[in-house]
C-alpha cells in the first residue's frame, strides 16, 4: 500500500510574533487535515487506521519527531518492567518485549490472554503524540513457546538433523501463525549460531556445527516467518546472536558461566569462514532484524564492536533492517557510566536497545549523548529510520491490533501434524542390531521407563513456558508414554510404564528407556562433563537387564557421553528435544523409518571437545551420521 508523505510547512515563529505563530499553526492544521483526507481515501476506514493516523511514512514521522521521541523509538522495555503503561505514550517507546516466562501473569497464559495483553500495551502506544505503534517482541524459538497450548516444535538442533529446508520453512510458518494469534509481529529467532563446542548450554538453539548445515535452514526460517515480503501477516525474524556466539573458548564465559557469553579467540578468517556465512544467507533472504551477541571477539564485546556491526553487517553484507541488543547486553560494555555504554553501543551500530528496565535512563542517555556530541544525530536518525521502516513494512500503522482469526489456530490439529512430521524427521538412529522397526502385529509386551518417558516438560527442554523450562505437564502435548498407548491401542501389544522405579519385578519382550538431560537455557546449561548421568545409566541398565531387546531414546540438547551405554542396548536413538508431539517418535519406531543425520560430531569423551568435522579428531559418530531407514 502506498503512503503519501507529508512535509510540515517550515515557518519562523518568535515570542514577539504571536500572530505569526497562529498563522503557522493554522497552516500546519490545514496541511495535516489535507494529508489525513488524502490518506483516508487510500486506506480502509478502520478504527485502527484512524487511531494511528499521527504520521504516514518513515520520512514524515522522522521529520516531526523530537529527539526524545526518536530516543524512545530506540528503546525496548520488558513488559514486566513497564512501571506505568502511560509511560509507553509519554516516552513514545518503540518496543515492548516478553522475555522467557513473560506472559500476561508470569509464565504461561493462553493465546487469547496474550492477545489481550499485547493489544492493551498497543493501545497506549497509539495514544502517543504521533501514534507510532509498538513492535512487540518475543522469543518464539521452537514454536510460540511461552504460550500455554501453543505447538512446540523440536529445538533447532533437531531441525538441523532433518536437513530439510522446506520443512523448516513450514515449521516457522506454523510459528508465524501462532505468534500472530497473540498480536505479536517480531520474534527473536532464528538462532543462526554455529555451535563449535557441545559444552555450551545454547548448543540446541543452533542448527549444527557447520555453516553448510546452518545457512540453508537459516534462510528457510526467515522465509517461514516473514513470507516473500514483509507485510500485515508477517512476523519479523531475527538472526542471532551476531557473531561467533557458538565459537567462544571454554573457560572464558561471562556472567559466571563456563563458556556462554565468552570470548571467541579466533582469527578474522575463521570468523568469516565459519560464523559469518549463515548471516549472509539470512541477510540475502531479507531478515528484518539482527541481535547482537553477549560474547566477545578477541577480548572486545560484540555489543560495542563497530567493525562487526557497522563495517561488516551493515556495510559488507548490506543489511538494511535494524540491529537490536540482547537483554541488558549494553550494560556489559566496559565504559564507566551507563550513558557512556549507551553511546558506545549506538555508535557501534546498535539501533534498538533491549534495556530491559531503565527506559527513562536509556532515553536520557541517547538525548544527552546527542546534545553533548557523543552520539551523532545522523546515527540516531539512521537507527530510527530502520525501526520505522520495519513498522511500516509490517503495516502496523494500519493494523496495530491482533487479527483474532489467527488466535483460534493456536495449538490446532493442523499445526500439530506439522510438528509431528518435524519430530519424525529429526530423530537420528545411532545403533540398531535388528531391533527396529517394531512390529504392530502379533502379541508381545513392551515395558517403558526412565525419567522422561511421561514428562512433557523434560521432552520440551528449555525456553518452554518459562525461560529455563520445567517438569511435568507445563502445557498441552503428548508424552512418549501417551503416544505409545495411542500407537498400540487395538493391537495385541501390551504396554507397561515403570517410570523411574526401574528396579521392580517385571519382564518384557521389548524395553524402551527414555531419559537424558533435564531442561536448561543459556549459560545455566553449560557443562564441564557432558555426562550421561548416574540416574539415567542405572535406569537404562535396570530396564535392559529385564527384557529381551532394549531401546534407548535420549532427550538432550546436544551429544552426551554415551560410549559406555551403547553396549547395553540393541538400538539407540538421538531424540534431541522434540517438543509437544511425541507421536512422531512412535511413528518411526513402528515403521515410518529414520531419516535424520547428525548436525554435530558426537564425542567419545568430554576431553574431545571442541570436536568438529575437519579438525582431525575421531568422533564416536561423525557429522552426518545416521542409520537409514533402519
Amino acid at each position: 500500500m502506498r503512503h503519501v508523505p507529508f512535509t510540515p510547512v517550515d515557518l519562523p515563529t518568535s515570542a514577539a510574533s504571536p500572530a505569526l505563530g497562529r498563522v503557522r499553526r493554522s497552516l500546519l492544521t490545514l496541511a495535516v487535515t489535507a494529508a489525513s483526507v488524502l490518506t483516508a481515501s487510500l486506506l480502509p476506514p478502520t478504527p485502527q487506521a484512524a487511531a494511528a493516523a499521527g504520521c504516514i511514512s518513515t520520512a514524515d514521522c522522522l521529520a516531526r519527531m523530537t529527539l526524545a521521541e526518536k530516543a524512545g523509538q530506540m528503546t525496548q522495555v520488558a513488559n514486566s518492567n513497564v512501571s506505568n503503561k502511560n509511560d509507553i505514550a509519554t516516552y513514545g517507546l518503540g518496543s515492548v518485549l516478553s522475555g522467557g516466562g513473560g506472559g500476561p501473569n508470569g509464565a504461561g497464559g493462553t493465546a487469547a490472554q496474550w492477545a489481550d495483553m499485547v493489544d492493551d500495551y498497543q493501545s497506549y502506544a497509539l495514544k502517543s503524540r504521533l501514534g507510532i505503534p509498538l513492535i512487540y517482541g518475543v522469543d518464539a524459538v521452537h514454536g510460540h513457546n511461552n504460550v500455554q497450548g501453543a505447538v512446540l516444535l523440536p529445538h533447532h538442533i533437531g531441525m538441523g538433523a532433518t536437513r530439510d529446508a522446506a520443512l523448516v520453512q513450514q515449521v516457522e510458518d506454523v510459528t508465524r501463525q501462532e505468534v500472530l494469534g497473540t498480536g505479536i509481529h517480531w520474534t527473536f529467532a532464528p538462532c543462526v549460531c554455529v555451535a563449535r563446542d557441545d559444552r555450551w548450554g545454547r548448543t540446541y538453539e543452533g542448527y549444527g556445527e557447520d555453516p553448510s548445515v546452518v545457512g540453508p535452514l537459516a534462510q528457510a526460517a526467515v522465509a517461514g516467518f516473514q513470507g516473500p515480503v514483509l507485510g500485515t501477516n508477517s512476523v519479523l525474524a531475527t538472526a542471532k546472536h551476531f557473531i561467533a556466539d557458538g565459537g567462544t573458548t571454554y573457560g572464558t564465559g561471562d556472567s559466571g558461566y563456563l563458556i556462554d557469553q565468552g570470548d571467541a579467540r579466533i582469527s578474522e578468517s575463521e570468523l568469516r569462514t565459519v560464523h559469518l556465512p549463515p548471516y549472509t544467507t539470512a541477510v540475502n533472504g531479507g531478515v528484518g532484524s539482527v541481535m547482537i551477541s553477549y560474547s566477545s571477539w578477541n577480548g572486545v564485546k560484540d555489543h560495542g564492536n563497530a567493525h562487526l556491526i557497522t563495517d561488516i553487517l551493515k556495510g559488507e553484507l548490506g543489511f538494511k533492517g535494524f540491529v537490536v541488543s540482547d537483554w541488558a547486553g549494553v550494560k556489559q560494555l566496559p565504559d564507566a557510566t551507563y550513558a557512556d555504554q549507551v553511546a558506545h553501543a549506538v555508535n557501534a551500530g546498535i539501533d534498538m536497545i533491549m534495556v530491559p528496565d531503565d527506559y527513562v535512563g536509556t532515553i536520557n542517555a541517547i538525548v544527552n549523548g546527542v546534545n553533548s556530541g557523543k552520539i551523532p544525530l545522523a546515527r540516531v536518525d539512521d537507527a530510527v529510520t530502520r525501526i520505522l521502516n520495519a513498522k511500516f513494512a509490517l503495516d502496523l500503522f494500519n493494523h496495530p491490533y491482533t487479527d483474532r482469526t489467527y488466535t483460534a489456530q493456536v495449538g490446532s490439529a493442523a499445526h500439530r501434524t506439522v510438528a509431528r512430521q518435524a519430530v519424525r524427521e529429526s530423530l537420528v538412529l545411532l545403533k540398531n542390531n535388528g531391533v527396529l522397526p517394531l512390529s504392530k502385529t502379533g502379541a508381545y509386551k513392551i515395558v517403558v521407563g526412565g525419567k522422561s518417558v511421561d514428562n512433557l516438560g523434560y521432552q520440551l527442554g528449555g525456553w518452554s513456558i518459562s525461560w529455563q523450562g520445567g517438569s511435568g505437564a507445563t502445557t498441552t502435548g503428548t508424552t512418549f508414554w501417551q503416544a505409545l498407548q495411542q500407537a498400540t491401542a487395538g493391537t495385541g501389544i501390551t504396554v507397561q510404564n515403570v517410570g523411574t522405579r526401574t528396579k521392580g519385578r517385571y519382564t518384557a519382550d521389548v524395553g524402551i528407556w527414555v531419559g537424558g538431560e533435564t531442561p536448561y537455557a543459556e549459560g545455566q546449561g553449560d557443562s564441564s562433563t557432558l555426562a550421561f548421568g548416574n540416574d539415567n545409566s542405572s535406569q537404562l541398565s535396570d530396564i535392559c537387564s529385564r527384557v529381551t531387546v532394549c531401546i534407548a531414546i535420549l532427550y538432550s540438547g546436544r551429544p552426551l557421553v554415551i560410549k559406555d551405554q551403547l553396549p547395553k542396548v540393541g538400538a539407540f536413538v538421538a531424540g534431541w528435544l522434540p517438543g509437544t508431539e511425541a507421536q512422531g517418535i512412535t511413528d518411526v519406531l513402528f515403521g515410518a523409518g529414520f531419516t535424520g543425520k547428525l548436525p554435530v560430531s558426537w564425542p567419545n569423551a568430554v576431553t574431545d571437545e571442541p570436536i568438529n568435522s575437519g579438525d582431525g579428531k575421531t568422533p564416536l559418530f561423525p557429522l552426518g551420521y545416521g542409520l537409514t531407514p533402519y
